[in-house]
């Protein structure tokens, strides 16, 4: 469930028309529901209770800091991949010990700022990275404890998405197999510096089914009571996230669903449980909205070409995503239909939104909402084409607050030189 629908004729977020938001704020612009963000981080809270894990959410699939603080201030943790999401993190004041710091190419600067923060603990993708974070702290003169890391471990197992999201399987750039983790466990000693306390594995985003959880968890089972048998002092087992939600016809499991099947295994392990959830909490929190510019017809082709582009949202382009696409103004019903494609001004034939979508009749000036763009949206968005970033929004009730400035041309040039060549 989310914040965006309609009331009357008139397309709203919360209390706010959205076409209110559109004229202050121009279009392209992303709209996030506060109310929805908090529900959805809830509904994983509540689901998972009993065990009282640390949930941290996925900053890479929106790093806002308005969406970051109403998570935090929820109780939320953060999980991080990069120097900047650490910046990030500790700008809306969250507490270094719910940190999580992801990632497979940790730079050293990157790992010295992190233990430097305080963070709770690194995800370990690789020996090298291991053998990195190690020669940080002996540098550091461990002065607040050895580090905690979890060793992320591959399962090799199918998670039914698109190959680009797919991160459990043996071919992927993700995690350590079974064995070779199991070897570094056992030679923790030559790594003094570091304690090498947790599990973790991700096997990939946008899955709807619970299999793949299961079979991932039952997989480290066996795996987590050999550990313990060889002296491993485990505190956490850090299962990800990856959860679905509902883009066109897909009935993804619920957190309570989900929480159901998965927590009797966790249960057995005895260990603290980390949670990593993005796209469930954020996805539906947000939409994009777009304007009409022209409508364009070819001997074999509708389209409708829009002011926001591939550079605003990649999904379509890069996935092949679907995303829903609504008027602001409700059309009546027996209204003529048009097929069409919905592009964008950048010059690639990828630069679609929308690909052969029944739509109601447009005109130039149309309002359109492209749903469930609160996740990998923004975040994703790029200056391609020289096009300023689009602006971002958190609405709270009835009222808006821009919270992200639409990029000047200025924006686009800051930092660069024409040097005076000799």
């Amino acid at each position: 469930m989310h914040e965006f629908k309609y009331k009357g004729n008139e397309f709203y977020c919360e209390d706010v028309r959205v076409s209110e938001i559109a004229e202050k704020a121009g279009t392209p612009v992303y709209i996030y529901s506060y109310k929805t963000l908090r529900d959805h981080y809830r509904k994983i809270k509540d689901a998972f209770k009993s065990i009282k894990p640390l949930i941290c959410f996925s900053m890479k699939s929106n790093s806002n800091l308005a969406v970051l603080s109403a998570l935090v201030k929820e109780g939320s943790g953060l999980d991080i991949v990069s120097g900047g999401e650490l910046y990030r993190a500790m700008k809306v004041g969250v507490d270094p010990k719910k940190i999580v710091y992801a990632s497979v190419g940790k730079t050293s600067n990157e790992i010295k700022k992190a233990i430097q923060a305080g963070i709770l603990i690194f995800n370990v993708e690789s020996l090298p990275e291991l053998i990195m974070i190690n020669n940080v702290c002996r540098k550091l003169g461990n002065v607040r404890h050895r580090m905690f890391v979890s060793i992320r471990v591959n399962p090799d197992v199918e998670a039914h998405t698109h190959k680009y999201i797919t991160t459990g399987k043996k071919e992927t750039k993700f995690g350590l197999d079974i064995d070779t983790a199991k070897e570094l466990f056992r030679n923790r000693k030559e790594l003094p510096d570091i304690d090498m306390a947790g599990v973790h594995i991700h096997i990939g985003s946008q899955i709807i089914e619970p299999e793949p959880f299961i079979k991932s968890i039952e997989k480290l089972l066996p795996f987590i009571r050999d550990l313990k048998k060889m002296g491993v002092a485990l505190r956490w087992f850090n299962i990800g996230g990856g959860l679905g939600i509902t883009y066109k016809e897909e009935k993804p499991q619920t957190a309570r669903d989900f929480a159901r099947v998965v927590m009797p295994l966790l249960k057995n392990t005895g260990l603290k449980i980390i949670l990593e959830p993005g796209r469930f909490i954020a996805g539906n929190s947000g939409i994009l909205v777009t304007r009409v510019t022209y409508l364009k017809e070819t001997p074999t082709k509708r389209f409708v070409i829009v002011d926001a582009g591939m550079n605003d949202l990649i999904r379509p382009s890069l996935y092949d995503a679907y995303h829903d696409i609504v008027p602001l103004v409700r059309q009546k019903e027996g209204v003529k239909k048009m097929v069409a494609d919905v592009v964008g001004p950048i010059c690639e034939s990828g630069d679609f939104l929308a690909k052969d979508r029944e739509l109601p009749e447009l005109v130039a000036g149309n309002l359109l909402a492209v749903m469930g763009a609160g996740a990998y949206g923004f975040t994703m968005s790029s200056n391609y084409n020289s096009r300023p970033r689009a602006p971002e929004v958190m609405v709270k009730g009835n009222r808006f607050y821009i919270v992200r400035k639409r990029e000047t041309n200025q924006d686009l040039i800051r930092g660069e030189s024409i040097p005076e060549y000799k």
